[in-house]
């Protein structure tokens, strides 16, 4: 009987294994095969028989994007757009939720509602409208204008996101900082913003990782090369007669460092409980 459950257990130990290890290969191998390609000439590419491991190993990708300015202002005006949105989703995402967590308002719960059904429109519905917009208010093709747009996708699920976690954090914790002198914002930069680090640094990349890879209204709302992001930069290597495979590939590479970075180097942050014994019973 012993035996038997024994080789149930393994069985299964195994089957989930083997599961995760298809679903490794099948998520990681398109990447590995980017990268791959990236140091290929075009040609060789598209090959047949295909070589995941090149013979004739080439910068000349990299080289031709990071020696060129017009691709590295992509990159710059990629950091730009997203830092800036960000930072300031995350600083006013902290405000609001902070205000639905801790307080009651007149308003507060339609507000609420409008926060949580901005998140079920689908953003294409609105280019048109904010395109005309940006035209208006003399934000076409500026950086203030695209931050702008990527906020008002941002902040209704920062917001959601920072409520419900400040929701999980003890009233006793404001209560005592009251009790200390503090007050409410004293309380909140002082006492709840450093506990809800792991909530906040989650928010943020995911902040980051929209800002980062959004194409659609980056390509509508600007228009000079000199305000184009990493993106739209890829899309321009699609050209009418040729496409510049390795370049795109090695473009996309570059593209995704900086969100493997946050994760590499934030990933402490998301380990949970940080808060027990914060209060005594």
């Amino acid at each position: 009987m012993v035996a038997t459950k024994r080789r149930v257990h393994l069985a299964k130990k195994t089957g989930l294994f083997i599961g995760l290890l298809i679903g490794a290969v099948f998520a990681g191998f398109p990447v590995l095969w980017m990268a791959s390609s990236s140091f290929k000439s075009n040609t060789e590419i598209f090959a047949s028989p295909p070589k995941l491991i090149t013979d004739n190993f080439s910068w000349d990708a990299y080289t031709s994007i990071l020696t060129d300015p017009t691709k590295v202002r992509f990159f710059i005006n990629s950091y730009v757009v997203s830092l800036s949105v960000t930072v300031l989703t995350l600083l006013i995402a902290i405000l609001a939720a902070y205000a639905f967590s801790r307080f009651e308002f007149r308003f507060k719960k339609p507000l609420n509602m409008i926060i949580v059904s901005v998140q079920g429109v689908p953003p294409i519905t609105l280019l048109i409208p904010y395109f005309g917009l940006m035209v208006t208010l003399g934000l076409y093709n500026t950086y203030l204008g695209l931050i702008l747009t990527y906020m008002v996708f941002t902040l209704p699920y920062a917001i959601i996101m920072m409520t419900g976690y400040f929701n999980t954090l003890p009233k006793e914790l404001d209560e005592a900082a009251r009790v200390d002198g503090a007050s409410a914002m004293g309380a909140l930069w002082r006492i709840l913003v450093p506990i809800s680090i792991p909530g906040i640094v989650s928010v943020g990349i995911y902040t980051f990782m929209i800002s980062w890879n959004e194409f659609l209204f980056a390509l509508t709302l600007t228009r000079t090369q000199d305000m184009r992001t990493v993106p739209i930069g890829i899309q321009l290597l699609m050209g009418q007669n040729s496409y510049e495979w390795n370049q795109m590939m090695a473009m996309s590479i570059l593209g995704c460092i900086p969100v493997l970075l946050l994760f590499l180097f934030f990933q402490r942050f998301f380990i949970g409980g940080m808060t027990a014994g914060a209060v005594k019973n």
